[in-house]
């Protein structure tokens, strides 16, 4: 299989053929997604939870997250590799966003960074891909800021808060990030957004109208 690239999501989606990605969180998972031939890995920083004991994605440090994200790297040669930038060492600044994402790319082998939300985050989004790193946005549920958002619920069940997601993925698609993470957003919703969005979608909890799907190992396997 040829190794997976910015540009062979893209030709993907323009395919409407599925993207399909996984999250691993150390090397024999990724061997695993490797030999499945997934398109996408994701290290998440669900690992705060599936596998580090954590009680939600917060806690879960750059240290941590570089030491398993380098793990899976080892594991990896076709899939595209995304690392998840932890709560904190993204939102201050452009020059931190910018620095924690250099440091997923040089000490982990990371091919993009994902980030989460819209508001301040787009900024960062768009300083991160400005230094030549490609970034991948996350709206609806986003995990990080689930205390301050209402919870773990999902995100678009009204005209108002569906056009607040619509609005943050578009924001986001135009600061330069070359895909979305949709999560926990109701189907018709996603459906409704998918003609604006010109970037690969992946859902997870967000119906079958997105690009592709995304599910955490743990989750899959049915042991978390």
């Amino acid at each position: 299989m040829e190794r997976r690239t910015i540009s062979s999501l893209a030709a993907q989606k323009a395919a409407g053929e599925p993207i399909a990605m996984v999250t691993a969180y150390d090397h024999p998972s990724a061997q695993i997604a490797e030999a499945a031939g997934v398109d996408v890995v994701l290290v998440g920083d669900s690992a705060a939870m599936t596998v580090l004991g954590y009680d939600s994605t917060v806690p879960v440090t750059v240290a941590e997250m570089l030491m398993l994200t380098a793990a899976v790297r080892r594991g990896l040669r076709t899939p595209l590799l995304v690392g998840d930038l932890p709560f904190g060492s993204y939102e201050a600044s452009d020059e931190l966003a910018v620095d924690t994402a250099q440091r997923f790319v040089k000490e982990a082998g990371c091919d993009a960074v994902k980030i989460e939300r819209g508001g301040t985050s787009v900024q960062r989004a768009r300083a991160i891909v400005e230094s030549g790193i490609p970034v991948m946005g996350h709206v609806g549920l986003t995990p990080q800021t689930a205390a301050t958002t209402g919870g773990f619920r999902a995100r678009g069940r009204s005209a108002e808060e569906a056009l607040t997601v619509f609005d943050s993925a578009l924001a986001l698609q135009d600061a330069g990030c070359f895909a979305l993470v949709f999560e926990a957003i109701p189907s018709a919703a996603t459906a409704a957004m998918m003609p604006r969005l010109h970037v690969p979608v992946i859902g997870i909890g967000a119906g079958p109208a997105a690009d592709g799907q995304v599910l955490v190992w743990h989750d899959l396997l049915g042991i978390y």
